[in-house]
């Protein structure tokens, strides 16, 4: 008997609960999960049991929500799916960075897995988004790359800009105005009085603009110093 495809809901639930997860280390929550879905907490709690039942999330009432194996498995197919698409519009469609992921929503519960694959080939096997994010590995391995927020750090940090949260548009769109990008040195100035804006310095020796960041902005920012270590591996296994 042929085991049926997962419901694109089903499969869109498990790769919000992974993505949730994926920069920090606190599960998501039924009311967090009805937020990032757009949905009741009612349709939540109902979709939340059929998971548990199909063995893809552990769950208890009152608790948080987390991804068994085979539920990580299929959250990190989703996700690849979903960012070589964002990725394939960007280089190959010229789109830009903040159009890219409602489309994605749409394509990547339609097509296949031979023209994901052969998306990725086309690409060159990308690592990473768009945004940063990094691409699953068709085998489930992920490259993390470590990083902090810039929200988080101190005066005279240094690093470069290696993840820009893509949950909301006009920030994208203001990033790209103000020539904001991925790879972007960047060098903590200080914060102004009276827990104002963030001083920041971005840019190359003789290339370098300052600018005052809201926290809106630094809470999206991820900056990968070059004295950590390049990154961890998760295997979804």
């Amino acid at each position: 008997m042929k085991t049926s495809a997962p419901s694109s809901s089903i499969e869109d639930y498990v790769k919000v609960i992974y993505s949730f997860t994926e920069w920090q280390d606190k599960p998501i929550t039924s009311s967090q999960l009805a937020q990032r879905l757009g949905v009741a907490n009612s349709s939540v709690s109902e979709m939340v049991r059929k998971l548990k039942d199909q063995g893809l999330v552990d769950h208890k009432p009152y608790s948080a929500i987390t991804l068994t194996g085979p539920g990580l498995r299929l959250a990190l197919a989703m996700v690849r799916r979903h960012r070589l698409i964002e990725t394939y519009l960007v280089q190959q469609l010229n789109y830009s960075w903040d159009e890219v992921h409602d489309e994605a929503e749409l394509l990547e519960h339609a097509v296949s897995d031979t023209f994901i694959e052969r998306v990725a080939a086309q690409l060159g096997d990308p690592r990473r988004d768009p945004h940063g994010d990094p691409i699953p590995t068709a085998s489930g391995e992920v490259l993390m790359p470590a990083a902090h927020l810039l929200s988080g750090l101190d005066e005279g940090h240094t690093g470069r800009i290696t993840r820009i949260s893509d949950d909301n548009p006009e920030l994208l769109r203001y990033l790209a105005a103000e020539r904001i990008d991925l790879d972007a040195e960047v060098e903590v100035v200080g914060r102004r009085p009276f827990g104002g804006a963030l001083v920041v310095r971005i840019g190359g020796v003789g290339n370098s603009r300052e600018f005052d960041l809201a926290d809106e902005i630094t809470s999206a920012l991820w900056v990968h110093s070059e004295q950590t270590h390049q990154g961890c591996l998760l295997v979804g296994s």
